[in-house]
Parts: C-alpha cells; structure tokens; sequence
C-alpha cells in the first residue's frame, strides 16, 4: 500500500570499522607496558575468557549457531514443596493457593511416598490442568500409578525425579531398573509428562563446576538410554521421557550459557544412540535456584542471588523454575518467604517480559563464544568418564573430582578471591540473627554442603563462644566446623592482617580430618581430630553404646565444662597452631571485633 512506511536501513557510516586486531593494539597501549593477559576472566573450569568480543569470534565458531527453538509458552513458575512426613494434605492446600496466586505448577518433595494423600492432589489441583513435578526416594512406581488411577483418562503434565539412594541419580542400577522401565511404560501417551530424570542439581548443589554438571548430567543420561531399554521398551521412548534438573548459581553469564550447551550437546547424545532428531527439540529442563551458593548470614541477599540465578534460567531456555525462598536454610515455610520467591517468576515473566523473545543470547559475540566453549569442554569431560566405564562404574572418580572443586571453592572464599556479599565481603557486623544459631548447628536438616558454610559455621561458632564467655556459662561446647576446615579459617585470618602481621603459620592440621571448636566460657581453640575420634567421643558425649550402628553427630556438642575438657583429652583432639596468636585473636578478628 502506497501509505506503508518505507523501512530505512540504520547505519553509522560516519564511524569506521574497527577490527579486532586494532581493538587489540588499543588495548596493548592503553595498559601502558602491562600484559593484556591480565584482563582475562579464569573461570573454575580452567579456561579464560577474554576481556572483549568482536564479531570475529563468531567467525571463529565456523558456522552460525542456531537459536534456541521457542518453546510454546514461557517457562513454568513452579514453587518447590517438601512433605517430610504424612500425607501431605497441608503441603496440598498450600500448593492449591500458590496456583491461585501466580504459580502455574508444584514440585512436591515427598520423603513418605506411600503415606501421600494422592486422591486428594486429584481433587485440590485438577490433573488434567495441573503442572504437577514429584520427587520420591522409593515406590516412584506405585506412586505414578496412583496418580493414573486418580485421574482416569487424564494426560498428566509435569515430571517425577526418583532420587535413588544409591546416587548420583541419573545411573539406572539393578536396584531400580525395572521401576524406571514401568514409569516409562505408565506415561506412554502423555507428551507433556517426563517420569525419568537426569539430576544434574545433584553435582552442582555439591560445588562441581559448570562444565562437570553438564558433563556428568549427560554420563547420567547415557547411562539410562544404555540401561533402561528392552524388548518393550525403545530407546527413542526413553528419551522421550527424560528430562533434567538443573541448580543455577549466580555467575550470570556462565548459567545461563549452561544450559544452552546442554541443549546444543543433548543432540549430539542423541545422535551417538541413533535416535530421531525430532527429539532432540522436546528435552525439557526445570532449573532451581542452587542450594550451593545459598547463605545463611545477611539472608536477604538471598533474594538479589535468585534474582539474577532466575534471571539466568529463563534467558538460559529452561521450561520450569523453582526458586527457594531467602530463608529456607533456617526458617520453616512461611507466606512471606514463600511469596517473595513465587512472585520473582512472575515480575521476571509479568513485568520484564523475559519469555517474549526467542533465545535472547543468540547471536552475542561473548555468549555464542562462551557456550561453544563450554560445550566444547563438557564434551571432552562426558567422552573421558565414558571411556572409563560410564555410570554407575565412574560414580568415585565423579565425587572425587566434585569434592576437588568444592575444595577450591572454599579456597576462593576463604582467600577473598572469590566475594560473597555478605559472608566475606561486606558484611554486615552488626547482624542480629533472625535465627538461633545453637539450634541451627545442632538441627540434623542445617545445610553442610554449601559453598559458605566453612565461613558461616566459624561466624555462628564465635558468636556462641562471645555469648557464652559473656554469660560466664559453666558448659563448654565443641562445635564440628568440618573437614580440613582450619585451612579454610587460616586462609580467612591471613586476609585479614596487614602484611607487617602475618606470621610464619605452623602446619595446621593433618589432611583428612575433622576441623573442630572447643570453646568455654575460659578460652577457645582450634583443634583437630579424625574421624573416628569425633565419632567415638560424640558417641560418649551423647551415651550413645557401641552397638547401635548409625549415628550421625550433631554440628554442636556441649556438656558441662569438667566433661567437656576431659572427653577432648581422652578422645586425643589436638590443637592447630596459629604461631603468634591465640585462637581467641584469630575468632575475635575474623568476628570483626
């Protein structure tokens, strides 16, 4: 039509064009004499990233990556909610008023499969319309056939996670086998449920680096296309039901590149088992905020993490999101909490129209580099644990080298390398904790494995210690700060001093064993002990006889004060050494007093 608006290219001709090359050599003389290598960023997965990115780098991948596919509808906001014992009918109803008020699905975690109140699910959240995930540690089966029978005719929507106890999940053993093949056998049919899962959260809420995560999620995943399938079950029908679960950290750029290499390299699965490249589009991920990089101390910055780890799932291309609430390290579930986390789905969503646009990071000089990159790496990860055996054979080798990132994690954090606002880096001194900490340390659900939790449990530690000598209290405690922690609180002290304090540091302790507190109203110490010791003198302190096998220790351990000293006599505890200063110096500094 003669009135249609004439588009008119944008160009910018009055700028020139500048290569790479001449980036460079600007960047060579603005540093004045210095090495441009400095401004690399070295990421935990041993490779660097550079300073700046032209449109070479896409040259440089060989062809132009496609985009992501669009899914149909923007990512699903799916609350997660753990139904420790019972039937879960209170976990129902808080699930039916979250749909209510913005989430479009549930994840429920159930800890007593059996015992949950399956009809009523069926009559508070409609199946037919219900996005509905469950993760059970036993009877996945049975469970998903309830869930069939109570809503007969009805394609179910959503996921089930069978969180075998003999992990990492993902490898079908003998064990369970044949439960994940009768999964597989009752969804047939129902496209938009997936009753197998590749828990890769599994290996990231342990500290692996983003390369292991994908890497090990597709070990997971090979291993289940190699395993589950028979005469009645195809290989394609496996795929089919598979989807992975995924922890975002809040490294955003590094997230959300993750997941997009975890697509590009779930084709390239399945092209290695001669499966239909018409599944290479239907994978499907649910990304949870990660437990990993959770905080206990200034939780609030809890929220600007899940913020950006969100942020980083649905720019990412995941299908489903749970984000936990600021303070599920500590507090039981609660409206405010619970709603804040739902409602970041819904602003991202909502308000910054996050799911309107189809892979936002295609095409970026930066993020294409970045996902090739860490595909590239992940690829040769997966290829040399295969070559070792695969799942469930590799199940050490994957632990010991999780445990070796973990380690340097704590080493960052320690050293100040790596900033956790809040914890090491601008913390806030004066902090009234909104929990009690010598509950929190004694409580058998208080998250260990996290990346701050050798910061925070010596924060938490000092604190009672302080109380305590300020109270002139007549029981002494040995707190647990765990394993080859005194390091990690060496690592902390030196940071802290001026370089005329820093003292020549005697050996701290041996590796292996156990990083302790013994803290009375008189003195603290630093000291060390195996585990067996810990193990015997808990055990003592506790009455606990020698024939009852499983006996897990609390965090915190106190008795009267003359008990207390003798049992960490006897039991052979053993102070580390800070040559120059005493353990009170060391706590009192790290404590910012």
């Amino acid at each position: 039509m003669s009135d249609t608006p004439v588009a008119t290219p944008v160009s910018f001709a009055e700028f020139p064009t500048v290569t790479t090359a001449e980036w460079q050599a600007r960047l060579a003389r603005d540093l004045k004499g210095q090495d441009p290598a400095a401004l690399r960023w070295h990421l935990p997965d041993g490779f660097s990233m550079e300073p700046f990115y032209h449109r070479e780098a896409l040259a440089a991948l060989g062809t132009m990556p496609l985009p992501l596919p669009h899914p149909q509808v923007p990512w699903l906001n799916v609350p997660t909610l753990t139904v420790e014992a019972g039937d879960g009918r209170d976990q129902i109803d808080l699930a039916a008023a979250a749909l209510r008020n913005g989430a479009d699905g549930i994840h429920l975690v159930l800890h007593d499969a059996p015992a949950f109140a399956v009809h009523y699910l069926a009559e508070q959240l409609p199946l037919a319309s219900t996005y509905v995930g469950c993760t059970v540690t036993a009877g996945a089966a049975d469970l998903l056939g309830q869930l069939v029978d109570a809503a007969p005719g009805t394609e179910l929507r959503g996921f089930l996670r069978f969180k075998s106890a003999s992990g990492p999940e993902g490898a079908a053993t003998t064990d369970h086998r044949e439960e994940l093949r009768r999964c597989v056998s009752l969804t047939t049919g129902m496209p938009d449920f997936r009753a197998l899962a590749v828990n890769a959260a599994f290996f990231g809420d342990r500290g692996a680096t983003a390369t292991q995560q994908v890497a090990f999620a597709l070990n997971a995943a090979a291993a289940l296309l190699a395993d589950v399938p028979n005469e009645e079950i195809s290989a394609a029908q496996v795929a089919g039901a598979l989807h992975v679960h995924v922890a975002i950290g809040p490294s955003y750029f590094l997230e959300m590149t993750k997941l997009r290499a975890l697509r590009r390299l779930w084709a390239t699965l399945l092209h290695g088992f001669g499966l239909p490249e018409a599944l290479n589009g239907q994978l499907r991920i649910h990304a949870a905020t990660s437990s990993w990089t959770q905080t206990t101390l200034d939780s609030h910055t809890n929220l600007l993490r899940h913020t950006t780890e969100a942020m980083s799932a649905v720019l990412g291309g995941a299908d489903s999101l749970s984000v936990a609430p600021f303070d599920s390290l500590y507090a039981q579930p609660n409206d405010f909490s619970g709603r804040l986390a739902r409602n970041l789905s819904v602003l991202l969503r909502e308000e910054s129209g996050l799911g309107q646009v189809q892979d936002p990071a295609a095409g970026s000089y930066y993020l294409e580099t970045l996902t090739d990159q860490l595909a590239r790496e992940a690829w040769v990860h997966f290829q040399r644990l295969e070559a070792a055996g695969g799942l469930p054979q590799v199940r050490g080798l994957m632990q010991e080298e999780i445990k070796g990132a973990a380690t340097e994690t704590f080493r960052r954090i320690a050293s100040g390398q790596q900033v956790v606002v809040g914890t090491n880096r601008f913390q806030n001194r004066g902090e009234q904790f909104s929990f009690h900490p010598k509950k929190l340390l004694r409580s058998a659900t208080f998250d260990v494995t996290r990346a701050t939790y050798p910061t925070e449990v010596l924060r938490l530690a000092t604190a009672l210690h302080f109380e305590r000598r300020e109270r002139k209290s007549k029981r002494a405690a040995v707190v647990l700060l765990g394993i080859n922690t005194n390091q990690v609180i060496m690592d902390s002290f030196l940071n802290l001093l001026l370089p005329h304090e820093r003292p020549e540091i005697a050996a701290s302790h041996p590796k292996g064993t156990l990083s302790l507190l013994y803290s009375s109203p008189e003195e603290a110490t630093l000291m060390y002990a195996t585990p067996e010791q810990f193990q015997r003198f808990a055990r003592f302190i506790y009455q606990i006889p020698a024939e009852k096998q499983l006996f897990i220790p609390p965090t915190l351990l106190s008795s009267d004060m003359p008990t207390l000293q003798e049992a960490v006599r006897v039991f052979g505890f053993q102070e580390m050494k800070v040559q120059g200063y005493t353990t009170e110096q060391v706590l009192a500094r790290i404590q910012g007093r």
